[in-house]
């Protein structure tokens, strides 16, 4: 733990020592850092849209040292700290062979050892995704720092999160009841329902003012009452595209990415074929991003993915957010910098406390 002491210590004072105007960028690249993203297997990137790549890619181009693990690699024993095999790489620069392992790869290092632990596994936030969040809260305490944070990951429920914001939401129903259901269909005549487990537009159904399989469609979500599903006024705004705006480091990203659904489709995400377009940020996008921004960066949400639809509201997303790349290539604006200028600036800020 010494030397990272001794790292914070010289990144802090060579960032306070650098003259800057207000909102220059804070790149120290004559410090290069171990950055760890905690992701799913580097063989399954799809590096041509890929966020955590394009994360990769700008960290690599400052220098910084780059490893990886899966969740399932992380563990821990009394007497020692939260540890897993790291493998160390570097980019190649080639469309499909995009890494090469370096010679000491594999080797077992405490997550409190790197400079900063990015948690990048895709959802579902299943229970393996929970427990890891505990792994890395231990680590935390230990002296790692870990985006986002591990808590801050549990307390966000992805579908969930958007209740303490009622301001900025549609007509929604959390329940478990059919009864409750059939209830907001008759006041909304048009209601979307969804698991709150689901991922990439799983699980997503459209009830129109016939009701038709309502009751078919709730006992399949709910499981005749033993899961509890979401409900709400289906958006006719859905035609012009499911917005993700990005919020990074407490700022919005000034561009979105609409995603339009395409043909009989109801859901705009690309997943399911939806069509990714980007564009400004509306007044009313902003109002919501800067609205929330603040609150969630004090959380310790150094990326989160905000879905609105029309003017509401409709998702948190704080697992693994994406849609760097399309919005770098369609706007250019360069997203990645912005993350990684982010990512440096909160490893420059002294620790708020452990865990």
């Amino acid at each position: 733990m010494a030397h990272r002491g001794r790292r914070a210590r010289a990144f802090c004072a060579t960032v306070a020592a650098r003259p800057h105007a207000p909102g220059a960028d804070l790149n120290p690249h004559s410090l290069p850092m171990k950055l760890l993203f905690v992701a799913d297997p580097l063989e399954g990137f799809k590096t041509y849209k890929d966020s955590t790549f394009a994360m990769m890619r700008e960290a690599a181009s400052r220098g910084h040292e780059l490893l990886a693990c899966e969740p399932r690699d992380l563990s821990w024993q009394r007497g020692g700290r939260v540890s897993a095999p790291l493998r160390a790489f570097t980019l190649t620069g080639d469309e499909h062979d995009w890494f090469a392992p370096r010679a000491d790869t594999d080797r077992v290092t405490a997550l409190a050892d790197v400079d900063a632990v990015l948690m990048r596994k895709d959802p579902p936030f299943d229970s393996e995704y929970f427990y890891a969040t505990h792994l890395l809260q231990q680590a935390e305490r230990e002296g790692a720092r870990v985006f986002n944070s591990p808590a801050a990951l549990r307390d966000h429920p992805e579908k969930l999160a958007i209740l303490e914001f009622p301001q900025y939401i549609g007509p929604t129903l959390v329940t478990r009841s059919e009864a409750e259901v059939k209830r907001f269909h008759a006041e909304h005549r048009d209601i979307v329902l969804k698991p709150l487990d689901g991922m990439g537009g799983m699980g997503i159904f459209r009830v129109g003012p016939d009701g038709l399989n309502l009751g078919s469609i709730v006992e399949t979500l709910n499981k005749g009452g033993d899961e509890t599903v979401m409900a709400q006024r289906y958006l006719t705004e859905i035609v012009e595209g499911d917005k993700r705006i990005l919020v990074i480091g407490g700022k919005p990203v000034p561009f979105c990415l609409a995603r339009i659904p395409q043909g009989s489709e109801i859901r705009g995400n690309l997943a399911v074929g939806g069509k990714g377009v980007a564009r400004e940020l509306t007044a009313r996008d902003r109002e919501i991003a800067e609205g929330l921004a603040p609150v969630l960066a004090q959380r310790g949400l150094l990326l989160v993915g905000l879905d609105v639809i029309g003017d509401s509201l409709t998702e948190i997303n704080v697992t693994s957010p994406t849609g760097f790349q399309e919005i770098t290539k369609q706007s250019g604006f360069d997203v990645a910098k912005m993350f990684v200028d982010a990512l440096e600036a909160a490893l420059a800020e002294p620790r708020a406390g452990p865990g």
